[in-house]
This record gives C-alpha cells, sequence and structure tokens, in this order.
C-alpha cells in the first residue's frame, strides 16, 4: 500500500487517488449504481489488512433496493460500529457477475 504524496494518505482502490468524496458525491455515486440496477453492498475491513483480499461484509448485498438513504443508513451502522475501520461501498452488476463499482467511503483511523 503505497502512500500518496499529494494527499497524504494511503491509496486504496482508484477513486482514494482523488481527494475524499463529499456526501453529495458519495450519494451520486450510489444513485448511479442503483441506477444501472446494480446490487448496493457494505464491506469492511481493519486497516492493517487492507492490503489482503478479503473483506467483511456488513450484512448481505442489498438485492433490489433503489433507495440511497437506505444504503447510505447501512454505510453509517457499519461506521459506526467499526469506527477506526475502513468501509467501502460496492455495487454488484448481476449480468457481469462482478463488481460494477466500489469505493472506499471511510478511511478509517
Amino acid at each position: 500500500m503505497a502512500v500518496n504524496p499529494y494527499l497524504g494518505s494511503k491509496r486504496y482502490e482508484t477513486f482514494s487517488y482523488l481527494p475524499a468524496f463529499t456526501p453529495e458525491q458519495v450519494r451520486n455515486q450510489i444513485a448511479y449504481a442503483i441506477a444501472q440496477g446494480w446490487n448496493p453492498a457494505v464491506e469492511y475491513v481493519h486497516p492493517e489488512e487492507i492490503s489482503d483480499n478479503y473483506w467483511h461484509m456488513w450484512g448481505l448485498p442489498m438485492f433490489g433496493e433503489e433507495n440511497v438513504d437506505t444504503v447510505l443508513s447501512e454505510i453509517e451502522a457499519c461506521h459506526r460500529a467499526f469506527p477506526n475501520y475502513v468501509v467501502r461501498f460496492v455495487a454488484y452488476d448481476n449480468y457481469a457477475q462482478s463488481q460494477g463499482l466500489s469505493f472506499v467511503v471511510h478511511r478509517g483511523a
């Protein structure tokens, strides 16, 4: 895991090269994923285990969820339960049978 010299933070995934998303940008990304028909999910991991391939799922994927606020409340519930962990949003694409989108929402301690 490398440190981004411009942001002074660790790089986790594609969007981590950018400044942290604002709440409105997070909302827009989730709305985009839902509009694509992708299934939202929340995952978390301890910062020391970030380079492992396995992340813990916060419950099950929210199959068919169409409400952005419901997804945001699950992200916040996960962050409250694990305040020092890295929390990310994932959207699963049924057609491609893979992740359509994923990004870190909370970078942990």
